[in-house]
C-alpha cells in the first residue's frame, strides 16, 4: 500500500498544476467513455467527442509540462480526430 501513496504523492509534488489538468482529463475523458458505454446502441456524440476533446486537452498540456513526448504525440493526434469527429456528428463534413 505504501508504493500506491507514495506513487501517487510523488506525482503530485513532482508537478501540482500537471497533476490537476491530469486529474480533470482523466474526469472528462471516463465521462465520456461512460456515456459512450451506457448509450452504445445510439450514442450521442456530440456530447461523447467534447467530452474526450476536453480531456485530450489537459492531458497535453499535462504532459507538455511532464516532458512526455509520446503520450503528448498520442494524445494530440487523439484530440485533432475528435475535432474531426465532432465536425462529422454536428453534419459539418
Amino acid at each position: 500500500m505504501n508504493k500506491i501513496v507514495n506513487f501517487w504523492r510523488s506525482s503530485y509534488e513532482t508537478d501540482p498544476v500537471a497533476f490537476f489538468y491530469e486529474l480533470v482529463s482523466f474526469v472528462f475523458t471516463v465521462g465520456a467513455s461512460l456515456i459512450l458505454a451506457l448509450n452504445a446502441d445510439e450514442p450521442d456524440m456530440r456530447i461523447v467527442y467534447p467530452g474526450f476533446f476536453i480531456g485530450s486537452i489537459t492531458a497535453i498540456y499535462a504532459y507538455h509540462r511532464r516532458q512526455l513526448a509520446w503520450p503528448f504525440l498520442l494524445t494530440a493526434y487523439f484530440a485533432c480526430v475528435n475535432v474531426l469527429g465532432f465536425g462529422k456528428a454536428m453534419g459539418y463534413w
